[in-house]
């Protein structure tokens, strides 16, 4: 984590339990100029108690927040190092960044969140976290691989994903066994240590490739009764159903 900064800005209205939970920008401008979003690469804040963090479209970011003498202030703000591809992603990020860092005023005005300052206004829609404790919940069983617009079939030996109250999680690709460890930031969840063991065959390199690019990065999480869908910021994707 590099570029530590204090940023100060005034409280709005709302109080602690107005801006608590995950956010995410639609439109925002620095200088009057557009901060570029790109559905592929959202740009994400979320409150959590005292600590604060999101996706700045490519890199992962955090601090501390905290209210002094009617001060909102942020306070130990950092990020990843990350680069993304294409370059526009990096100047979503680098614009969105600048913008944050003139934030002085924080409100949130008919369920959206509002961020301002002398060259900065930005405003966010509320999301909805991740189901924790549904994803806990079971054994997830892949059933399928998200390509654009198509779903692919998988093959190989069983692939499953299992996440544990404790933050560790075991599964397999189809070929190959993965364990590590999680966490969830707002809308996103995180591998903080990821590990695959195993060989592949020729026949599913492709699917342990796909299924360990779709979750290493970061990923979101949809569950819909017995269905569960993750995908990553580059719209990649993967289907699962619970184990009967």
């Amino acid at each position: 984590m590099a570029s530590a900064l204090l940023l100060t800005a005034c409280l709005g209205n709302d109080s602690e339990a107005g801006i608590e939970g995950p956010w995410q920008m639609t439109t925002g401008s620095y200088d009057s100029d557009p901060i570029p979003t790109l559905d592929s690469h959202p740009i994400t804040i979320t409150f959590d108690g005292d600590q604060l963090g999101g996706t700045a479209a490519c890199n992962s970011y955090g601090g501390r927040w905290q209210e002094n003498e009617g001060t909102f202030q942020i306070l130990e703000l950092s990020w990843t190092e990350m680069a993304c591809a294409p370059p526009s992603v990096m100047e979503s990020e680098a614009s969105y960044l600048t913008a944050l860092t003139n934030v002085e005023s924080t409100e949130v005005i008919d369920g959206e969140l509002v961020m301002a300052g002398s060259r900065t206004e930005m405003t966010f829609e509320r999301l909805e976290p991740v189901p924790t404790a549904e994803m806990q919940a079971t054994v997830w069983v892949l059933d399928g691989i998200i390509e654009e617009e198509t779903v692919r079939s998988v093959s190989g030996e069983r692939a499953t994903l299992e996440f544990f109250t404790d933050g560790s999680f075991i599964g397999s690709t189809g070929c190959r066994t993965i364990s590590g460890t999680y966490e969830v930031t707002g809308v996103v969840v995180q591998f903080t240590n990821f590990g695959a063991d195993g060989d592949c065959s020729s026949d599913l390199a492709d699917q342990d490739n796909d299924v360990i690019s779709s979750l290493e990065g970061g990923f979101r999480v949809d569950i819909q009764g017995d269905r569960m869908t993750t995908w990553n910021e580059g719209d990649e994707g993967l289907t699962y159903k619970a184990d009967a």
